[in-house]
């Protein structure tokens, strides 16, 4: 959830920030947001890092060491149903 907050710019800093944020394509508020968030570093999310590692899991399959024999039936099949036309 976020939090309201107010401030106060000179009208020619406003102006200019304003413009900025138009050319970056987003809302005044979220270039003002994403200036404090990387004044103060942004907080990560704290994540399990099993999942990081578990990506490449493969329980078993063998996809790797068969890969070239898949490709090749995959190119196969493909020339086989473009003659069938």
């Amino acid at each position: 959830m976020m939090a309201r907050a107010q401030t106060v710019l000179d009208p020619e800093l406003q102006r200019r920030a304003r413009e900025r944020a138009a050319q970056l394509g987003v809302s005044f508020a979220e270039y003002v947001r994403s200036l404090v968030a990387r004044d103060l570093g942004r907080q990560r999310a704290k994540v399990d890092a099993s999942v990081v590692f578990d990506l490449g899991s493969s329980r078993g399959a063998d996809v790797a060491l068969r890969r070239d024999a898949m490709v090749g039936a995959a190119i196969a099949a493909e020339r086989s149903r473009r003659r069938g036309r």
